[in-house]
């Protein structure tokens, strides 16, 4: 598992993570699995893209790579590159390793995602609906920034909160 430090969640681009959905930040937490246990020697023989728990890697949605110089893992997920900066915590079992930056996956945050985004505001031939749905849909709807900032600042916390949830739900697993 990756875990991205604070500063990699305070580093992010005002409104990364409110533009998407709970189902992605599902998915963004996901991508920062990986379904096998690597330890920091497999990573030198790892075959790329590692499949992660987001989805398939193979079809470019979710392409995590790894490559390594000595015992330094550097991980590029075509959006993202960071290296692995610490390991937290390492048995047979499950390793848990610190990374500088959150991964963002292609499929949420890649140049293709990005021209999707203005496909999904159409032009306002209905703007009542749109407006509506908008704002039921999304915080990200909102003009008013304070209340934006206010709003990723709480989704940075939570996200933090889940992978320290997932953390503890593994390693209780593990242990019992």
């Amino acid at each position: 598992m990756f875990a991205p430090t604070d500063n990699a969640f305070s580093s992010l681009k005002a409104g990364t993570l409110n533009s998407i959905n709970s189902q992605d930040q599902m998915q963004l937490v996901q991508f920062h699995i990986l379904p096998a246990l690597y330890t920091i020697s497999q990573f030198q023989t790892a075959s790329n893209p590692l499949h992660t728990q987001a989805g398939n890697s193979d079809d470019g949605e979710y392409p995590l790579n790894v490559t390594t110089s000595g015992n330094q893992v550097n991980v590029t997920t075509g959006v993202v590159d960071t290296t692995v900066s610490n390991t937290i915590f390492s048995d047979n079992q499950l390793a848990l390793y610190q990374v500088d930056k959150v991964l963002l996956p292609m499929k949420l945050f890649g140049a293709s995602s990005l021209s999707v985004s203005p496909a999904e505001a159409p032009a306002p031939n209905k703007p009542e609906k749109n407006v509506r749905a908008g704002a039921a849909d999304s915080p990200s709807g909102s003009s008013d920034t304070s209340a934006d900032a206010s709003v990723a600042e709480c989704l940075n916390r939570d996200t933090v909160k889940g992978f320290v949830v997932i953390v503890a739900i593994v390693v209780s697993c593990l242990w019992t």
